[in-house]
């Protein structure tokens, strides 16, 4: 497993008893759904930085890259090596883009943090961050699935709502107004 941090940004909340800071997690990918958990996260934690008495946040953002392995199996026996190289090639500079748009949010809103990329499937990587960070909310967005989508398909979010030790804030797209 492969780990790439790097200090972005700071803020204060309340976080469990004993401990001087509270451990905000976000997951991000590529979509709008995960870019407005972490603007939801981002806007949290900055409206509480400076406010008298309150404990520091720490933000977490986490992106998991998936291997280029099940992708390239699909494509069948005796696909070569230059083909997995591309497709990595290709995830790392998804992985690339999503790292650099949470960054400029959190630059753009004053908020400190730190941004990995984990190599891995997604509920995976994102429960052992949870452990490995310590962190007592984890923010993931929702795609909005139905229930047979749901099924189909798997949820992050219900994944980690069940496994992740810590609160988990699903932060949903606002409906269309009719």
């Amino acid at each position: 497993m492969m780990a790439e941090t790097k200090a972005v940004a700071s803020a204060a909340a309340p976080a469990e008893e004993g401990r001087s800071k509270t451990v905000v997690l976000v997951a991000v990918d590529d979509s709008d759904h995960s870019y407005r958990a972490l603007e939801w996260a981002v806007r949290h934690v900055a409206a509480t930085a400076g406010v008298p008495g309150a404990r520091a946040v720490e933000l977490v953002v986490v992106h998991a890259k998936p291997s280029p392995s099940p992708v390239v199996t699909m494509g069948g026996p005796g696909v070569s090596g230059d083909v997995v190289r591309l497709v990595e090639a290709d995830l790392r500079k998804k992985a690339d883009g999503v790292v650099d748009r949470a960054r400029r949010l959190c630059v753009a809103n004053s908020v400190q943090g730190v941004v990995e990329v984990v190599d891995g499937e997604p509920r995976h990587v994102l429960c052992n961050a949870v452990e490995k960070h310590h962190a007592d909310l984890l923010v993931v967005g929702s795609h909005g699935y139905g229930a047979i989508k749901r099924a189909l398909l798997g949820s992050v979010s219900d994944y980690c709502a069940h496994h992740a030790h810590c609160s988990v804030m699903i932060v949903k797209q606002p409906k269309p107004k009719n």
